[in-house]
């Protein structure tokens, strides 16, 4: 089981999560968020451990500020977490980064939306449909998943905290990728409580 440790913005922060060697660290670039990483924090982005995959999360983008950021940052994989088309998921693509594809799940959510997605991204994100585009600390039914039907691999998001240890690892779902953290994990907006992380990380991969 992976962990993405999401929403990261404060310097000595970003290296004590670091420490922890959580397989994804996500910086969000999405101005609207109160996570949104400044551009003197980003410059860390490139520090972190080289075993680590630094995730760039974005919302509707531009395809070329994107590109740029990708550059400037040393992004190993980004997630797209707006209404990406899947002709903006191709050229980034030809790009040769890891893309996750992130959707909101609610009860009348159409499965079949993914098809067109699958043969151009990584990985999937289910998360919880909120205006916000994430970061509500609210879990969607995971039940609902059971609507998916296709190979590929997903992170599960959406209000995961210490209290959901046992019941991911219960998931029966080989596609179950990794599990993405954000909020009950937090001090405040992009700070993360290391403790608590670190008690979860324990919970989640021992056998």
């Amino acid at each position: 089981m992976k962990i993405k440790v999401c929403g990261m913005k404060h310097a000595a922060n970003i290296a004590d999560v670091a420490n922890l060697r959580p397989d994804y660290l996500g910086f969000i670039f999405y101005p609207k968020s109160p996570r949104f990483i400044s551009e003197v924090s980003a410059e860390l982005i490139k520090y972190v451990p080289a075993d680590i995959k630094t995730v760039g999360v974005f919302v509707n983008e531009g395809i070329g500020e994107l590109k740029l950021k990708i550059a400037k940052h040393q992004l190993k994989t980004v997630q797209l977490h707006g209404t990406e088309s899947t002709d903006y998921c191709a050229e980034l693509k030809n790009l040769g980064i890891e893309i996750i594809k992130a959707f909101g799940v609610h009860p009348d959510f159409d499965f079949k939306q993914l098809e067109a997605y699958a043969p151009l991204v990584d990985y999937f994100l289910f998360d919880t449909q909120t205006p916000a585009h994430g970061g509500s600390g609210k879990v969607f039914d995971w039940k609902l998943l059971e609507n998916y039907h296709l190979d590929k691999s997903y992170f599960l998001s959406g209000g995961i905290g210490l209290e959901h240890a046992q019941q991911i690892k219960a998931i029966p779902d080989p596609r179950l990728y990794a599990i993405d953290v954000n909020s009950k994990f937090e001090l405040e907006p992009g700070l993360k409580d290391v403790e608590k992380l670190k008690d979860f990380f324990g919970k989640v991969t021992s056998r």
